[in-house]
């Protein structure tokens, strides 16, 4: 089998935009949509998003313009081997760009194997708990009101997007436990990396007393020394965002160096499944959790939560509310069940259907790399 040819489409879907603190305006969550085509007719497919504040990017599908012509007339099964070959060597390429052609080679794998891809990685479990990650709302009652909508649905479980301001955010975690009883539904507190260290630790000791389950990405994520300060000094589970960490070694030895409670990362930061999957099993010979970020459309969710179900090291799957701006473009979504919990796809691959008529609909940027070994057509 060997890849004949490679389209790009940067996808741009008409939907309702959110932001996470107070500080970032409401982003631009482009979609950049993958396929890879072979000789035998068996295709491969991926999404990767990203979030930025003036308008749709284009950067993503052009990073992926320089290296997916290495691909052409490759043996899409051979992973590894093309995973190194387009491997970053003297300057960085973003990591969805890599993450874009790894997970459309494993989307191609599992239909080859005719297997959903959480199986061929391992297959511990085909259901898991799903936590409601909400855009940053306007009031604490808008929250409180959120939170029963979402726990009526069946969610047991809520991460909160705030403001980003210690005081309010705390005002809003003592509103929570008030009116929750945090003993039988979790909760998680994100500051999107916005706090300073001393409040970060003042947060920290009152979230922990109010029983949340974890404190994500209080500091930015390159403070490796606020982070142990942190984890020494509370025993609530310190998280980062996940969004900084993009290569094995780094990510290594923050564990080694006891850095975090738990890990955090994703297969778009990770640069795919091959690399994300490595990221596990190094959290995993450190007996802490690995909780993958799901944030974003439904493809892009779809490759996190099948490496979730393949390991048992992962508590939840992080489900974006509301659900439909991001389920755009697709005849299958993913939602969680009325007892809180996602289910495994059972086709093969990623196994989600693309509805492409939509996705064309929406797309402002594509082009495609076929036998020639460079870019075709570009609109």
């Amino acid at each position: 089998m060997k890849i004949e040819r490679i389209e790009v489409r940067a996808v741009a879907p008409p939907t309702e935009q959110f932001q996470w603190s107070e500080d970032l305006p409401a982003q631009y969550a482009t979609n950049t949509v993958l396929r890879i085509f072979t000789d035998e007719g068996v295709e491969g497919v991926s999404g990767v998003w990203n979030a930025t504040s003036y308008g749709f990017e284009k950067y993503t599908a052009e990073a992926i313009r320089h290296i997916a012509p290495i691909l052409i007339g490759r043996d899409p099964l051979q992973r590894e081997e093309l995973w190194f070959d387009i491997r970053p060597r003297v300057f960085p390429v973003p990591p969805q760009a890599l993450a874009s052609i790894d997970i459309a080679l494993w989307d191609l794998a599992g239909k080859v194997a005719g297997m959903p891809l959480y199986q061929m990685l391992g297959g511990a479990r085909d259901r898991i708990r799903s936590y409601a990650s909400t855009p940053m709302l306007p009031d604490v009652p808008a929250y409180l009101k959120f939170v029963e909508d979402l726990l009526a649905e069946g969610y047991t479980a809520v991460k909160f997007h705030t403001w980003c301001i210690p005081e309010k955010d705390l005002e809003l975690s003592r509103a929570v436990a008030k009116e929750f009883d945090t003993s039988k539904i979790d909760f998680m507190l994100d500051a999107e990396n916005n706090y300073d260290r001393g409040s970060s630790l003042r947060v920290a000791r009152v979230i922990e007393d109010l029983g949340f389950t974890w404190f994500e990405a209080p500091l930015p994520d390159y403070d490796l020394d606020g982070y142990r300060e942190l984890t020494r000094e509370t025993s609530i589970p310190v998280l980062p965002s996940g969004n900084w960490f993009m290569d094995l070694m780094s990510f290594a030895e923050a564990i080694k160096t006891n850095t975090w409670r738990s890990t955090r990362t994703d297969v778009h930061m990770m640069g795919g499944i091959t690399q994300t999957q490595k990221a596990i099993a190094l959290t995993e010979a450190a007996g802490i959790n690995c909780e993958l970020m799901s944030w974003g459309y439904s493809l892009n969710s779809a490759a996190n939560l099948h490496l979730m179900l393949a390991h048992n090291n992962c508590t939840f799957y992080e489900h974006s509310v509301p659900q439909s701006p991001y389920e755009y473009g697709m005849h299958d979504v993913i939602r969680s069940d009325s007892n809180g919990y996602v289910h495994a796809p059972t086709k093969p691959g990623l196994g989600l259907e693309v509805d492409w008529p939509a996705m064309e609909a929406a797309t402002f940027h594509e082009f495609t790399i076929d036998q020639g070994g460079a870019p075709g057509s570009v609109h």
